[in-house]
C-alpha cells in the first residue's frame, strides 16, 4: 500500500511537471491560435488518440461509467472555459493566482458534500502551497479588487476543485482509460460546440505551429490526465491537490529554461513555500493510514 502510495504521488508529480509546461507550450501556440482553437485541437486531438488506442475495449465500456465520466469532461471544459475567458478580463498573473485557489476548495468541497472531515494537515499544507502561488504569480504593485475577470477565474478555480474531487470518487470505481477516454470524448465535444458557437473554425497547422499543439493536445492533455486518473486512485484528493499546485513552481521552471524569464526573490519564495505545503501534507507518522482524518463525521 505504501509502495502504491508512493507510485500515485510520483505520478502526479509529473502530472504538475507536464501541466507546468504547459504554460511555455500554450504561450507558444497563442502566437498561431486563439483560446477556442486551442481547447479544441488538444482536446479532439486527445479524444482520438484514446479511441484508436482503446478500440478493443470501447465495447466493455459501460453506462454508468459513461455518464461519470462525460460529467467530468464537462467539468474540465468549463474550468479551462472560464479560465480563457477570464483572462480576457484580468492579468495573466491574477488569473494564474486565483485558478490556485483550488487546491483550498477541494478539502472544503469534502466538508459540504460528503461531510468528511478536513485533515487538519492537509489544510495546512494547502494554504502554505495557496501562498506559495500568490508569490510566484500575483504581481502586488497591480493588485486592486475584484474585477469580472477575477470573478469568472474564482469560477473557473471551482471546476477545476470540482474535477479534482470527483476524480478522487471515481477513479475507486472504474478503470482509468475508460474515465480519461470518456472525459476527452465530452471535453472535446464541449470545446467543438463552443468553437461553432463562437463562430471559430478548425485552424491549419503550419510546421511551426505543430509541435505546441501536439504537446498540449498529447503530453498535457492525454498522458497528464491519464497518470493524474490513475495516481489518483492512491492518494487522496486533498493530497492530489497541493501536489498538483506545484504546476505554478514548474511553469516558472519552464519559463525561465526555455523562455528566458528573470527569476526573482519573490519566486524564489514561492517555490519555497509551494514545496513546503507538501512536505507538511507529507510528514506523517508511518502507522496512520491513508485514509485517517477523512471519516465520516
Amino acid at each position: 500500500m505504501a509502495r502504491s502510495r508512493r507510485l500515485g504521488q510520483l505520478g502526479l508529480i509529473a502530472v504538475a511537471i507536464i501541466w507546468g509546461n504547459g504554460f511555455v507550450a500554450s504561450s507558444l501556440a497563442l502566437a498561431y491560435f486563439n483560446p477556442f482553437q486551442i481547447l479544441a485541437i488538444r482536446f479532439t486531438l486527445a479524444f482520438v488518440v484514446l479511441v484508436v488506442l482503446n478500440l478493443k475495449r470501447l465495447r466493455t465500456l459501460k453506462k454508468p461509467t459513461v455518464i461519470k465520466s462525460a460529467f467530468l469532461g464537462v467539468i474540465l471544459y468549463l474550468a479551462f472555459m472560464f479560465q480563457t475567458i477570464g483572462l480576457q478580463y484580468t492579468t495573466p498573473s491574477r488569473n494564474a493566482f486565483l485558478t490556485a485557489v483550488n487546491v483550498v476548495i477541494v478539502p472544503f468541497l469534502g466538508l459540504l458534500i460528503f461531510r468528511k472531515k478536513i485533515p487538519i494537515k492537509g489544510l495546512i499544507g494547502a494554504i502554505v502551497s495557496f501562498l506559495g502561488i500568490a508569490f510566484i504569480s500575483l504581481d502586488t504593485s497591480k493588485l486592486t479588487f475584484l474585477n469580472r475577470g477575477d470573478v469568472l477565474t474564482l469560477v473557473c478555480a471551482c471546476f477545476f476543485a470540482l474535477h479534482i474531487f470527483f476524480t478522487d470518487i471515481f477513479v475507486k470505481e472504474d478503470q482509468a482509460w475508460a474515465i480519461t477516454l470518456i472525459q476527452m470524448g465530452g471535453a472535446a465535444a464541449c470545446s467543438l460546440l463552443m468553437l461553432v458557437f463562437n463562430g471559430g473554425t478548425m485552424p491549419s497547422l503550419s510546421q511551426q505551429s505543430l509541435v505546441p499543439v501536439l504537446y498540449l493536445g498529447l503530453i498535457s492533455t492525454l498522458v497528464a490526465y491519464f497518470l493524474q486518473t490513475y495516481s489518483q486512485m492512491y492518494t487522496t484528493s486533498s493530497e492530489a491537490a497541493v501536489i498538483l499546485s506545484t504546476e505554478a513552481f514548474f511553469g516558472m521552471l519552464g519559463a525561465v529554461l526555455l523562455l528566458n524569464e528573470v527569476v526573482n526573490l519573490q519566486m524564489i519564495i514561492g517555490a519555497i513555500l509551494i514545496f513546503l505545503g507538501i512536505l507538511i501534507v507529507e510528514l506523517k507518522p508511518k502507522a496512520k493510514k491513508l485514509s485517517e482524518g477523512e471519516e465520516r463525521i
